[in-house]
């Protein structure tokens, strides 16, 4: 595990139907760089500028991770997959799995 892989991941909606695991800084750069410029704000500064100090070793990785996460929040687009997703979950007892004819 990298330095800077985050101790457990965040997950982003990225797009419709799309979920993004953000699971280090580079992720958390890369996706904050794509960001557009008018939806930024204090948030998106105080989660860019955690990340940045993370990446020089000056706050701990955690807080880089929380700021990003926290961030997410603000924007809506934190998903909580604590839940199992429907493809995740397994048939339940007595069942195949398979689709009703």
């Amino acid at each position: 595990m990298s330095e800077r892989t985050f101790e457990s991941p965040v997950f982003v909606r990225a797009a419709e139907g799309l979920i993004r695991e953000i699971a280090c800084l580079e992720d958390a750069f890369d996706f904050l760089d794509d960001w557009p410029s008018h939806r930024r704000g204090v948030i998106y500064e105080t989660a860019k500028r955690a990340c940045c100090r993370a990446f020089d070793g000056s706050v701990p990785l955690k807080v880089a991770r929380d700021a990003f996460a926290g961030f997410a929040r603000s924007v809506k687009i934190l998903e909580d997959v604590t839940t199992a997703m429907p493809w995740m979950a397994g048939a339940k007892i007595g069942q195949t799995g398979g689709v009703a004819a």
